[in-house]
């Protein structure tokens, strides 16, 4: 099976030695996203609402780049800064991703100023 590198315009380009995603037969791994602005690389919002929905939405695009959907994530990766932003990184996650939920694990870390939360994706397509 080839490796292939996943890029989209319609997610940020990161500023690290990794690719948005890479796809190994029916496997798409999506890198840690942030919730960057696709065309400007600002931060989008100030709440851990506003910025898992644009997390998510950068999540997307590196998936369907990928020939992949939410439908076919069995596992996100969820890094928060601060405990205390839990439930409401639970209701905007809950919104965007929508039941049945994929396996899900939550960890804390220090991430640059401004930014509260980062996600990765691993979904496996039927092909």
């Amino acid at each position: 099976m080839t490796r292939t590198v996943i890029s989209t315009e319609n997610a940020p380009a990161l500023a690290a030695p990794l690719s948005q995603g890479i796809r190994k037969g029916p496997v798409v791994q999506v890198s840690g996203q942030l919730p960057l602005d696709p065309d400007t690389g600002h931060v989008v919002g100030t709440t851990v609402a506003e910025q898992t929905e644009q997390t998510l939405r950068n999540v997307v695009a590196v998936l369907e780049a990928g020939g992949a959907g939410l439908e076919d994530v069995v596992m996100l990766r969820v890094y928060l800064t601060d405990p205390a932003h839990l439930a409401e990184m639970n209701g905007a996650y809950a919104a965007a991703v929508g039941e049945p939920f994929p396996a899900r694990t939550t960890v804390y870390m220090q991430l640059p100023p401004g930014l509260l939360v980062e996600v990765d994706a691993l979904a496996v397509l039927d092909d």
